[in-house]
């Protein structure tokens, strides 16, 4: 008789944007006429730069000849990618990454439901409330929790995250974890971490064993001086962390798919008998197993990003958006609402001193405009909601207006 995992009956009934796209699609069918403004799911709606676009077109030129075409390619990314981002992203502003440590994948989502393949079912895992649901989800399809109670699996560890603590929670409530997800700038509420926040953390981690799964899909966005971009710029980072990187955000890529994962050598994990087991050649045998590698043209484009007129090009689309979200979270503070994010993210979380879930009901059906409901993403963000700066200028004026009315 055949099986199935029935840790995906533990799943939470509903995955938080399936239930906005039903709800979406459900007042559209009931208002055709309705022109709606989606301010929810993080997709980018300005077109790649110009750099990625000119690599990408000689990329498919390259596979219309023999010479130059090229098939399967390294699992890990072309040489060619990978040295762009060691020498731009880290060895360029002082950290110490080697190519030979970077990943290239498919996007960072992936990666990091990916990356929990390496543990043991037993280990103890540690996530944010609210957090992104990928990182709690993938561990309930392992088996690693129980059935959920209240909103919350009884085998995670929920780090709380709100206005009290900046929704910056500190190692003192990770206490016996073994693995714990961190994101900055943070998904969903916009927050940022100061390097001595994170450093708490990498210390934490090293003098426990522990390791740091931290996500920067979205330090691109960090304008503030300070603000880390990686956790590879805190001392003691490389033994104890592992950093996910996304080129969706970055520079528009969630339709082209692609992102990298930093895993350093010797960075160390341990067998049931303590013996150090290092991490770098499993995840390697893990991504030539079960990953073809991203496509040739993807990462000839991903290359542009990081040429001079790459980086000027995809910074020009973030700070276009960032505007965006300064807009709008000028209009909500001026409204009365208490509002985390903006300036380094490209989220904004707002208060709304209700429910979350209503909240989202009345802007979708009175103002036709579609957001995040906090409660989506765990407990703690019932009474918010996440609002997103992807959008055109149009359509984030056009959105202040009809909220003003509104609300």
């Amino acid at each position: 008789m055949l099986h199935v995992n029935e840790n995906y009956s533990k799943i939470q009934a509903s995955y938080l944007f399936t239930e906005i796209a039903h709800r979406v699609s459900a007042h559209q069918a009931a208002n055709p006429d309705a022109k709606v403004i989606r301010l929810g799911i993080g997709d980018v709606t300005e077109p790649l730069c110009p750099a990625v676009i000119e690599a990408m077109h000689k990329a498919v030129d390259d596979e219309a000849t023999r010479e130059n075409f090229h098939g399967y390619g390294p699992e890990q990314g072309y040489a060619f990618l990978r040295d762009a981002i060691a020498k731009v992203d880290f060895q360029d502003r002082g950290i110490d990454i080697a190519s030979d440590e970077i990943f290239v994948s498919d996007g960072a989502k992936c990666d990091c439901g990916n990356i929990q393949e390496l543990f043991g079912a037993d280990v103890k895992i540690a996530v944010g409330d609210p957090v992104y649901p990928v990182y709690v989800d993938t561990n309930v399809m392992a088996g690693r929790t129980g059935k959920s109670e209240g909103g919350r699996y009884p085998g995670l560890v929920y780090l709380t995250c709100n206005a009290s603590n900046g929704f910056v929670p500190g190692p003192e409530s990770a206490q016996g974890c073994d693995v714990v997800y961190l994101c900055y700038p943070n998904n969903p509420t916009g927050a940022v971490a100061t390097k001595d926040q994170l450093q708490k953390w990498v210390d934490w981690a090293n003098a426990n064993k522990s390791l740091i799964l931290f996500d920067a899909a979205y330090e691109a966005f960090i304008r503030t001086p300070g603000i880390p971009r990686s956790i590879y710029e805190c001392a003691g980072a490389r033994t104890c962390a592992i950093e996910f990187r996304s080129f969706s955000k970055t520079a528009g890529f969630t339709g082209i798919r692609g992102g990298y994962t930093v895993v350093p050598k010797g960075l160390m994990a341990y067998a049931a008998d303590g013996t150090p087991v290092e991490l770098r050649p499993m995840w390697t045998r893990r991504q030539t197993t079960k990953f073809n590698g991203a496509s040739y043209i993807t990462q000839r484009g991903a290359a542009a990003i990081f040429t001079p007129e790459g980086q000027a090009q995809t910074k020009a689309t973030i700070d276009f958006y960032l505007e965006n979200g300064k807009l709008m979270k000028e209009a909500l503070q001026a409204l009365g609402y208490t509002v985390t994010g903006g300036g380094d993210s490209p989220y904004l979380w707002v208060d709304v001193k209700g429910d979350s879930w209503e909240f989202f009901d009345k802007l979708l059906k009175e103002a036709n405009v579609v957001t995040t409901p906090g409660a989506g993403f765990g407990k703690a963000g019932e009474g918010y909601i996440r609002i997103s700066s992807f959008n055109s200028r149009a359509n984030v004026l056009e959105a202040i207006e009809r909220l003003k009315k509104v609300l």
